[in-house]
């Protein structure tokens, strides 16, 4: 952490009559992170706390401190009632400003607390300084944060549970980790497993019976899960030979008779009707969806309330394309399909049709909605509070709803269907969903009999992208590029040069701090993976403060990382190593970077699936016996979630389903790891595009990739025998071009500049 800012620690408690020890360990441990809102674990009572740093690691001028004076009307548990600012002057005309605000309370306050706080800053930084705020985002304010792997106890909750499964004559209850519209990444109002298990990895599955219980997850987690949960749960290590799915584990309980419950709006309509036959087949008694949520009133009033952050209009600038038109041409998809209407789940495939973009998921732009699309109307479910003014003008003829009233509504709809003449052509028609919309909607529809699931065809439509958003994703990149090439120069010069002992999130938080100064930066798109020698192995490795290991520069650095801009979204993965590499460590990564210069360099003809160009990438290791365990690549979004179905490249069933087509933009992120030892992962997004070829047979069109990742591949790691002369040139192409497009930002910056001639140096 910066000098100023350890001395701002030691000083602020004082100045807001905290006794010794006040700030507890998570505040001391993230108080370096720009604009955090945290909040300590689900048994420590309801600890907030708000901290900035300002320009902790520049030169820049400093532009004054704002103090933020909070009386809430409802009484504090802990009777602190106070806000300080320290004032630090350092060396260097380096300065900085720490404000700590720390109160108890409800939630409810604390987000007023938050955004009173948030205006005040605004009002008084000058515009320079607003690029470093738009890192206080309302997902940051309203992130849960879990201090380390502290065990849960959890005897409480599920005697709770019981109680309440016996009053709806439930003998079995399920709580799986998605939220109602089957997003990757959730808001901590619907971290119900979470809560209930006590375990918060972002994958797995708790199914309570009146007696067990027991935690499904996969090997992500084994070591984390181990960790968290208490004895009151079984841990269903998924993958490893003889342990149950969660599925299993369900059957196997609900023999003899037994009623199984889920909250409808958690599982899709797919999983729903095959979990209900095969609970039937195997002597349970019946699957049934609980509208009210078990969990929430077991959680009761220190659940996290729902997001409620404003709306934010996508301009055509950026989006390249007017909502009104993708409606339309959504509304052709239903004539082809003879369908009554679509109704929309999929909170990315909302904010895209109608050119919006929100805050309500951590990393994803997106914000909590419906929408049901006729042939005659478009309707918003989205509670009015959220919609600006502008948000509302953007919105003239699009009919606004509230979230919650999408179900009551789709009741009637489908009843007045019913209802309507034996010969009317309405009668007979379905309502399309996507294959992920939760059982609830189809229920509320009326089941198979009314609706059709489907393969969404805004998914679709919003894989391919338009030109503006083409250009974006190549602008995005070049400044991402930028960040990161200083970033690695920083980074080497830290730990070679003088010799600084920097930790895994520590490193982390600088490339957070450097991504903020760009232009039209948002917030990172994911958590990122900062991983030193073994931790490297951990392909979904996620380092936690206070848990995570020293960077050791005689070991492979893996850093998979990216950001959300306005014209676009990132995910760029680099191996680098700052001492001298093993034989096998380069061996290794030049065989995985063989593989995505392969990949890149595929051509191919129109109507091929990513299914078929997996193993481009894989060529190399195959050749010399190694694998890698997961995919090579997944969909990327525009200024939206990082990874975007329906394509990808892979051994997925559903890659083949779908080609690849002109406007996608994809990853190409080959790997190897050893366990325990170190792993390598070189992550390009490219993007299809259509390619001259000297013939074309069965007159088709012929496509390949363009990239449009800037940041240089590490020389040290590469055995250059081992590439050919087509490999050699495309890598000195590469980098040429890197130089040409990111050299502008280091002009005034001779550390990067020159970290960048040297990587980039010709073979």
């Amino acid at each position: 952490m910066y000098n100023a800012a350890r001395f701002a620690l030691s000083v602020v408690p004082h100045l807001l009559g905290i006794q010794a020890g006040g700030l507890s360990r998570l505040e001391q441990s993230r108080a370096d992170r720009p604009w955090r809102h945290t909040r300590a674990g689900p048994n420590s009572g309801l600890l907030y706390t708000l901290h900035t740093i300002y320009n902790p690691f520049t030169t820049s001028d400093y532009l004054g401190v704002v103090t933020c004076n909070c009386s809430p009307a409802a009484p504090l548990s802990s009777g602190i009632s106070a806000s300080g600012v320290a004032t630090i002057a350092s060396q260097e005309r380096r300065q900085a400003a720490l404000s700590i605000f720390t109160v108890h309370g409800s939630d409810q306050m604390i987000s007023s607390v938050s955004r009173l706080w948030s205006r005040t800053i605004h009002a008084s930084f000058p515009s320079t300084t607003a690029r470093l705020l738009s890192t206080t985002s309302a997902t940051r304010l309203a992130a849960p944060y879990t201090t380390d792997m502290d065990r849960v106890p959890t005897t409480e909750r599920l005697q709770k549970l019981r109680e309440l499964m016996q009053s709806h004559k439930v003998d079995i209850y399920i709580v799986p980790s998605e939220d109602a519209h089957s997003s990757e990444y959730i808001a901590p109002t619907d971290a119900r497993r979470a809560f209930i298990s006590g375990f918060s990895g972002s994958a797995g599955t708790a199914v309570i019976t009146l007696e067990k219980a027991a935690l499904a997850t996969d090997g992500r987690y084994f070591n984390q899960a181990s960790k968290q949960l208490d004895d009151n749960w079984t841990l269903l290590k998924q993958g490893l030979q003889d342990v149950p799915t969660w599925q299993e584990w369900t059957l196997e309980q609900a023999e003899g008779g037994k009623v199984v419950a889920v909250d409808p709006t958690t599982i899709t309509a797919p999983e729903g009707r095959k979990l209900a036959d095969k609970i039937k087949k195997k002597g349970g008694k019946e699957l049934v969806g609980i509208a009210e949520n078990l969990v929430d009133q077991v959680w009761g009033s220190d659940k996290p309330p729902r997001p409620n952050e404003p709306v934010r209009v996508l301009g055509l600038e950026y989006a390249g394309k007017k909502f009104q038109e993708k409606i339309e041409d959504l509304r052709k998809e239903l004539e082809k399909k003879n369908a009554a209407a679509f109704v929309v789940s999929m909170l990315d495939e909302i904010a895209w049709l109608f050119n919006l973009r929100g805050n309500d998921i951590p990393y994803n732009p997106v914000f909590f909605s419906y929408a049901v699309i006729t042939p005659s109307k478009a309707t918003l479910y989205v509670d009015e509070s959220k919609l600006p003014e502008n948000a509302k003008a953007h919105l003239l003829g699009i009919d606004i709803q509230p979230y919650q009233a999408i179900f009551s509504d789709l009741v009637a709809l489908s009843t007045a269907s019913s209802e309507s003449t034996t010969d009317s052509p309405f009668k007979k028609q379905k309502y399309l969903v996507s294959t992920k919309a939760s059982w609830a909607l189809s229920r509320a529809l009326g089941g198979e009999d009314k609706v059709e699931e489907t393969r969404s065809p805004i998914g679709d439509a919003k894989a391919v992208k338009n030109e503006t958003e083409l250009e974006g994703m190549r602008q995005c990149h070049i400044r991402d590029g930028a960040a990161l090439i200083e970033y690695f120069a920083w980074l080497e010069h830290e730990l070679i040069e003088k010799k600084t002992t920097l930790d895994e999130v520590a490193a982390a938080d600088k490339l957070e701090s450097i991504r903020s100064k760009h232009d039209r930066f948002v917030g990172l798109s994911f958590d990122t993976i900062s991983s030193t020698g073994a931790n490297a192995a951990v392909i979904h490795y996620s380092p936690e403060r206070g848990n995570c290991s020293t960077i050791d520069p005689a070991q492979i650095y893996l850093c998979d990382s990216g950001a959300q801009y306005l014209d676009g979204t990132t995910d760029t993965t680099r191996t680098l190593h700052f001492g001298e590499p093993t034989d096998v460590e380069k061996e290794a990564y030049t065989l995985v970077l063989k593989g995505n210069i392969g990949l890149e360099q595929a051509v191919f003809p129109k109507g091929t699936s990513g299914f078929a160009l997996d193993t481009l990438a894989r060529q190399y290791l195959w050749q010399n016996g190694l694998e890698y365990r997961h995919g090579t690549g997944h969909g990327v979004g525009s200024f939206l979630n990082v990874h975007e179905g329906p394509i990808g490249i892979g051994t997925r069933v559903q890659y083949s389903e779908v080609p690849l087509a002109v406007g996608n933009v994809i990853s190409d992120e080959p790997g190897y790891y050893e366990d325990g030892k170190f792993g390598v992962r070189i992550e390009n997004v490219i993007m299809v595009k259509e390619v001259s070829t000297k013939y074309k047979f069965g007159d088709k069109p012929y496509l390949g990739f363009e990239h449009v990742t800037m940041v240089p591949m590490c020389r040290k790691l590469i055995l250059v025998e081992l590439l050919s002369e087509k490999e050699k040139r495309w890598l000195n192409d590469y980098h040429r071009e890197i130089l040409e497009k990111t050299g502008h930002f280091f002009k005034e910056d001779d550390l990067s500049r020159k970290w960048l001639e040297r990587e980039c140096a010709e073979y």
